[in-house]
């Protein structure tokens, strides 16, 4: 069968792939445009395969707040280089993965490449997945996945690098929320609040502090070694840190200001690059 130039261009616009490569699966598909495409996706699985070893320093961050069930999903997806996270197809892929984690009660990247691409006919996100990384030839990947539900603030830097989830305690005004939300992105806190931190570290922590106090009088060891571990909280402690908007107040000051039984039960912080 004659393999003809709008043959060619049909299927390209199907797939996004090159010409000579479109063409190439037609010629070996005998003119079949079904049969083709399912040649070039199995030529994009060992694509796959191919640069599964490459290191994925590069992507973007996905959110999705699903108003109806109180549920925020935040996904990174990563790649090699910084352009393709910027591409079309790239952004779809981050978008969905997001929108299918959203749904799910315990997000993974398995699960979430098991599930359909919303709007797309029944394709999973594992074959988006797959379609991209054949067009772009390059290791594509979802890394890390996080959810938080109920009162939730959310926010997703300009370049879409850095995102936050935040659960709240209770009702917190909108601005509070954005607020606190850069404040995660900004301050990167390691915990929520004090308890979460593991108490062998606080105790490495205490040990180090009880070290550099030998030599002061004794009566005041204990002050000097527990002002270190306060001021150690400040810095890692979400609820102990110096809220960015005015450093005068912790930010569970200021929630605790806006409204008596506010505090923030956790929060995700994704940042794209992080170790």
């Amino acid at each position: 069968m004659e393999i003809t130039a709008a043959m060619v261009r049909e299927l390209r616009e199907k797939t996004g792939l090159p010409m000579m490569e479109c063409k190439k699966a037609l010629e070996e598909a005998e003119g079949d445009m079904t049969r083709a495409i399912e040649l070039l996706r199995k030529k994009g699985m060992s694509q796959l395969t191919k640069r599964a070893g490459r290191d994925t320093g590069e992507g973007r961050v996905a959110c999705h707040l699903d108003s109806a069930t109180g549920r925020a999903a935040l996904v990174e997806v990563l790649c090699e280089t910084e352009p393709v996270a910027g591409t079309a197809d790239f952004i779809k892929l981050t978008t969905a993965a997001a929108q299918v984690a959203v749904q799910l009660p315990t997000p993974t990247p398995e699960a979430i490449l098991d599930q359909p691409v919303p709007g797309d006919g029944g394709r999973k996100v594992g074959d988006l997945l797959h379609d991209v990384v054949n067009r772009i030839r390059e290791n594509i990947k979802i890394g890390r996945v996080g959810m938080v539900a109920g009162h939730v603030g959310y926010y997703l830097h300009h370049d879409s690098k850095k995102g936050v989830l935040v659960e709240f305690s209770a009702e917190c005004p909108e601005q509070l929320k954005r607020d606190v939300c850069m404040h995660v992105v900004s301050m990167r806190p390691l915990y929520a609040r004090r308890e979460e931190v593991d108490p062998a570290l606080v105790e490495s922590e205490r040990r180090i502090a009880s070290e550099q106090a030998v030599g002061k009088p004794a009566n005041i060891i204990d002050k000097i070694v527990a002002g270190k571990i306060n001021r150690w909280y400040s810095e890692i402690v979400l609820l102990e840190q110096p809220f960015v908007k005015d450093d005068k107040k912790s930010v569970g000051q200021v929630l605790k200001e806006a409204a008596p039984n506010l505090t923030v039960n956790r929060f995700v912080r994704f940042e794209i690059g992080e170790a």
